[in-house]
């Protein structure tokens, strides 16, 4: 596989990488090389961060943002002349920006309308490889993580705190009498309440926790700290729903239990105590949480 060398912006807080400072190359490129290169991975990233490097070696190109469909990719610097490009694939639109060391001769320009039009199919490859993962991960009406993507989770979170001896817990949340809203209000406004509350959880929790819905109207957050930062977070959300209007008019509530994870326990386990823990909460009166101590 290519030694890259560099990476792209796919994200606009990553940090940016610069392209070598080694010029580019006269010679001729080796089409057939180029394409087996931008083919060898579907990450976007790294498809892309592929092109920039062909594009500096053979032009004298500084750097080149691109977007293509929902997706934003940048590479190198932005900086001298600077020229825009567009490219049609599929009925849908890429859009090129190219910063320039110097001005392209004639055969530079062909050479350019070469090689660009090689990225498309490889970069609309790996970001239709990518959308289609994610969508085999997340449900769609919370833009939460879905159970499959949980098992998964958990296991590497686990694998993780048995290598680093970190603390692990797991909080489980439900929407108290979830039922008997979409039975007075209707389905669509169940999923309204399902979706407001992932977006919710999304903002309650750290960057290093990670929130699923497992089902129905039933949550998970995998937090990666012991069971006073689960509180924490339990408590957080519960301050949080009590300000959101529609849940305050419906009386929208949650009861949460949580687990910290104990050394050779399995998930399964974990699970379960976390589950006993939140029908504790239940019986406290709901609208609270309630640990597992044992």
């Amino acid at each position: 596989m290519m030694d890259l060398g560099l990476a792209t912006n796919f994200y606009s807080d990553e940090p940016r990488y610069q392209p070598e400072l080694l010029g580019f190359q006269s010679r001729d490129p080796d089409f057939v090389q180029i394409i087996q290169q931008l083919h060898e991975s579907l990450d976007p990233r790294t498809v892309f961060a592929c092109f920039g490097k062909v594009m500096g070696q053979h032009l004298p190109i500084l750097g080149i943002k691109l977007r293509y469909n929902k997706h934003q990719f940048t590479w190198g610097r932005h900086q001298g002349l600077s020229i825009q490009q567009q490219l049609v694939h599929q009925g849908k639109t890429a859009c090129i920006e190219y910063s320039l060391a110097a001005p392209l001769q004639p055969s530079q320009a062909k050479q350019l309308q070469q090689l660009q039009t090689l990225v498309i199919q490889p970069l609309f490859n790996a970001t239709q490889f990518q959308e289609m993962s994610q969508q085999a991960m997340y449900d769609s009406l919370t833009r939460l993580g879905n159970r499959h993507y949980y098992i998964e989770s958990l296991k590497k979170a686990i694998a993780t705190s048995t290598r680093h001896d970190n603390a692990l817990s797991i909080v489980i949340l439900d929407l108290d009498n979830f039922k008997m809203l979409n039975d007075v209000h209707g389905h669509q406004f169940g999923d309204t309440v399902l979706s407001e509350f992932g977006r919710l959880l999304t903002k309650a929790i750290r960057n290093t926790d990670q929130a699923f819905r497992v089902g129905g109207d039933e949550f998970v957050v995998v937090v990666r700290g012991d069971l006073a930062a689960a509180e924490i977070l339990c408590r957080r959300v519960l301050q949080a729903m009590s300000r959101l209007p529609l849940f305050e008019k419906h009386q929208v509530q949650t009861s949460l239990g949580i687990s910290q994870w104990k050394r050779d326990e399995s998930a399964c386990s974990l699970y379960e105590r976390a589950d006993k823990a939140l029908y504790r909460a239940k019986a406290a009166g709901r609208r609270c949480y309630r640990a597992d101590l044992s």
